[in-house]
């Protein structure tokens, strides 16, 4: 999904292209995923002769909001600390993750949504 967000709409070939950057994969399993993810609601296409062209049904913020709902509901008993104690003793934060979180957190507390670049 990175990859169809980052580029906006994608064929089967420049999805393989990025892959191969760090692990070999072959044409027809790339095909096979990106098939599976629009049966999954997650990508549509549009056909331009034999090429299909593939972009993202849903928005990765709203695609990452849902996830991180399903996450705090399903694994973390309703916690969002749960979730945030997680992501702290199992994957740790750099510096910047750490300010800009705490930015997220100071603006949320005076009640403000956070930009969309944040």
């Amino acid at each position: 999904m990175e990859i169809v967000w980052e580029r906006g709409e994608v064929t089967t070939n420049e999805v393989r292209r990025v892959l191969l950057r760090t692990r070999k994969v072959a044409r027809n399993t790339v095909r096979t995923l990106l098939e599976r993810m629009e049966e999954k609601g997650w990508l549509t296409h549009t056909a331009e002769g034999r090429t299909f062209l593939y972009k993202a049904a849903r928005l990765r913020n709203d695609t990452i909001g849902q996830k991180v709902r399903d996450i705090v509901e399903t694994l973390c008993g309703g916690s969002p600390e749960a979730l945030v104690t997680a992501l702290l003793d199992y994957r740790g934060l750099r510096a910047d993750e750490l300010k800009r979180i705490r930015l997220l957190l100071d603006r949320a507390r005076a009640g403000k949504r956070p930009k969309e670049d944040s």
